[in-house]
């Protein structure tokens, strides 16, 4: 009912069931009879051309359907309250799965190629026109997971596959017990071990996707927190090293030359920025965090260097128009006086303006900021459920 918002839990449940229908006519269609040899011919080319798209598919996005299958037999519920034979992926348990739900497997093997092939005609048109696109890549995967399943010897999980230790961030300013995010953490020996192929096979299967990727928490490649798997807080975790340079050593012997975008925000080591260094890659800076009249800040334009990327705010911030009314009446003031302007209608303008002009290799400005929309197209509160996630631009809206 409201044209500025996406209800995407209604979206998400229509969707499948259409999809669903599709896919029914789509099997009957390659298998029904056929009304002329032409048409049997027709047919014969079809089914071939599925099949080898369904073959062509990455292993993994393949273990991601039989996954999905099963947990839709098992009743949705997590794959560690699946049956044990399944959830231990006994070879015998599998295969019989896979022959008495062959349409389910199929049916996501389906969307997943479905998917590929949109996706690819969306990407040739956006390099045909000079668009570049930019996909985000988190650092974990989450606990009920196709790769957690399928790879438990990838992650720190004990025999029945539950995690050890998990991930989160310690507790701050902003929370007293931390962050307890729940991800299962990796055993970084082990992928040190294999070359980190698993990991190749992550960012190489991203970059088929994208032309620069951004790669979510980066300081966790240096350090990451760790906490007992247990627990349910974040207090009690420790500082634990992660791969370091090593993976990102493998990752240009193995892939070559690649766009990359570090999330490098909070506060950083001394460690985390020899890392970055070395890497090459650019890191993040947002002009909202930049205006506190308490301190000098590494936000602010006049310190950058060209190797980073400068956003005016990012999902996680509010729109620029919101945020002027967030802060102080000093930084506000402080705000004013560094961009220049008398008024705080100006600033979101000014905001725009100052990351164009600053040193930086490269701009990205929420599309809110450049329609001076207010707190209303906030994308995300972290930390909190209900209306994130939901702004949609209106056509009107740009007119």
């Amino acid at each position: 009912g409201d044209p500025g918002r996406i209800d995407y839990g209604r979206i998400y449940e229509s969707r499948e069931m259409l999809l669903r229908r599709a896919h029914k006519r789509f099997r009957e269609s390659l298998s029904g009879a056929a009304l002329s040899e032409t048409e049997a011919v027709r047919k014969t080319k079809d089914k071939a051309s599925y099949e080898a798209a369904v073959a062509a598919l990455h292993p993994e996005t393949r273990e991601y359907c039989l996954y999905r299958a099963i947990k839709d037999a098992e009743g949705g519920k997590s794959y560690l309250s699946w049956s044990e034979p399944l959830r231990k992926r006994d070879s015998a348990a599998l295969h019989d799965f896979r022959k008495t739900h062959e349409a389910e497997i199929d049916f996501y093997a389906w969307t997943q190629v479905l998917f590929h092939e949109q996706w690819k005609r969306l990407k040739d048109y956006a390099t045909a026109h000079g668009i570049t696109i930019i996909g985000d890549l988190p650092i974990y995967v989450a606990p009920d997971s196709a790769d957690a399943w399928a790879h438990p010897e990838l992650f720190q999980l004990d025999a029945e596959g539950k995690p050890e230790a998990v991930a989160g961030c310690p507790p701050d300013a902003f929370s007293a017990t931390g962050q307890l995010w729940g991800n299962p953490i990796y055993r970084w020996d082990y992928h040190k071990k294999t070359g980190f192929a698993w990991w190749m096979n992550r960012l190489r299967a991203a970059f088929d996707l994208v032309d620069v990727l951004r790669i979510d928490h980066f300081r966790g490649f240096d350090s990451f927190w760790a906490v007992p798997g247990k627990d349910e807080t974040a207090m009690n975790g420790e500082w634990r090293k992660g791969p370091g340079f090593d993976l990102f050593e493998t990752m240009q012997e193995k892939l070559g030359d690649r766009k990359v975008i570090a999330e490098d925000l909070g506060y950083l080591t001394p460690s985390v920025k020899r890392l970055l260094k070395k890497t090459g890659f650019p890191g993040m800076k947002v002009l909202q965090f930049a205006f506190d009249s308490r301190e000098e800040s590494d936000y602010l334009p006049h310190h950058y260097g060209t190797s980073c990327v400068v956003y005016t705010g990012t999902h996680d911030n509010n729109t620029t128009a919101g945020w002027i009314h967030e802060l102080s009446a000093r930084d506000r003031k402080f705000a004013k006086e560094y961009l220049n302007v008398s008024q705080n209608k100006k600033i979101p303008d000014a905001m725009i303006r100052t990351a164009l002009m600053s040193v930086a290799e490269t701009v990205v400005i929420p599309m809110q900021d450049y329609l001076e929309v207010g707190e209303e197209g906030r994308i995300n509160m972290p930390s909190t459920v209900g209306r994130n996630w939901t702004w949609r631009m209106q056509e009107s809206t740009c007119t």
